[in-house]
């Protein structure tokens, strides 16, 4: 087995709410403000081992609110961000529809999660997804993504295994 061909553990993302703070249908540079903790966890990750991927809803985009292009280039701004912290990212995938389209990407289904694991050689039982919103942990738990965490002061009742108020209590949750 080569190194392209080993199993790779991944923490999926959710962008709006846990990369950044959720400002609505966030679209552009000026109203894009990163989560306080973010680059701390994400290095903390990438430390143990971890490939860091986004999986993000863009209903914005369906719903005529912002282009495909201003996601693409609010996307390139913030990787590049990241980049410049020494986080690098996978991937992101994103769906662009609107909830009334029903299609098999937005979560809670599991499409982008599923194009995932056709892209790259995912370990499932070692990765992990963190999300600010039930859909997120339903669409992880659908394709058998069992180690999640929920980041919302609002949800205690969720079917995450962990449920946080803070980005840097998951690192005390996530050690291997």
């Amino acid at each position: 087995m080569t190194d392209k061909d080993a199993l790779k553990k991944i923490v999926f993302f959710d962008r709006d709410g846990v990369i950044n703070i959720d400002n609505g249908y966030v679209s552009s540079v000026d109203r894009f403000e990163f989560t306080k903790g973010i680059f701390k966890l994400c290095i903390h990750l990438k430390c143990l081992g971890y490939e860091l991927a986004i999986v993000t809803n863009q209903s914005g985009i369906g719903r005529g609110l912002y282009s495909e292009k201003d996601f693409i280039l609010l996307n390139s701004w913030m990787l590049s961000k990241l980049r410049g912290k020494l986080i690098n990212i996978l991937d992101v995938f994103f769906c662009p529809h609107h909830p009334d389209d029903h299609c098999i990407c937005r979560k809670p289904a599991p499409g982008m999660f599923q194009d995932a694991i056709e892209k790259y050689n995912i370990e499932i039982g070692k990765s992990w997804m963190i999300g600010d919103k039930e859909s997120d942990i339903i669409a992880a738990e659908s394709i058998g993504i069992k180690n999640s965490i929920i980041f919302n002061k609002k949800i205690s009742d969720s079917s995450a295994k962990h449920c946080v108020s803070s980005l840097e209590d998951i690192i005390n949750i996530i050690k291997v």
